[in-house]
């Protein structure tokens, strides 16, 4: 199973909708049984909430419903999840340091920043951050994070697709 953690500052309005967009984009794909996601923030601000109000009202209008509880990334993350996909590049170097506290390497071709998937070619490579905005920038980054996260899915699909094929390997069974 490939593990996605999608990351934020706070853990209460990008990462969350990147979370519920990426699952409900597995689930249409039939893949929840070789994907799962979850998200998590670089601080503890908001430790245990459900994500922003606004964020969920936007989420809700395109039939999705976030419950994720707001966590911080820790150490523990590196070992449990195969891919880290940043909202923002102060959140790419947090997790960046903390991979490298833990491994000796600052970069691996597992940590990514969002927009990286971003068909719509952009010179921004961050998606905003909404909390002190209003609800046209909710909006945008719900869009931003769909059409990133259908390719983002697009990637690992063709990434791993020749070992979902074959099976169980000799070492693996």
């Amino acid at each position: 199973m490939i593990a996605v953690l999608f990351v934020c500052y706070g853990n209460i309005c990008r990462s969350p909708v990147a979370e519920g967009v990426f699952r409900d984009l597995v689930a249409a794909a039939g893949l929840s049984e070789q994907i799962r996601c979850d998200s998590a923030g670089t601080s503890s601000y908001h430790l245990g909430q459900l994500p922003d109000r606004r964020t969920r009202e936007n989420a809700l209008e395109h039939g999705l419903t976030l419950t994720h509880r707001a966590r911080r990334l820790t150490g523990e993350d590196l070992a449990q999840f195969d891919y880290f996909v940043a909202m923002d590049e102060q959140n790419l170097e947090a997790i960046e340091k903390l991979n490298y506290r833990a491994t000796g390497l600052y970069t691996q071709d597992t940590i990514f920043l969002l927009r990286e998937f971003d068909p719509e070619v952009s010179d921004q490579p961050n998606v905003p951050d909404p909390y002190y905005e209003g609800p046209d920038v909710f909006e945008e980054v719900y869009q931003i994070t769909l059409r990133c996260c259908r390719q983002l899915l697009t990637y690992l699909v063709n990434e791993r697709m020749s070992e979902w094929q074959a099976g169980p390997t000799e070492q693996n069974e």
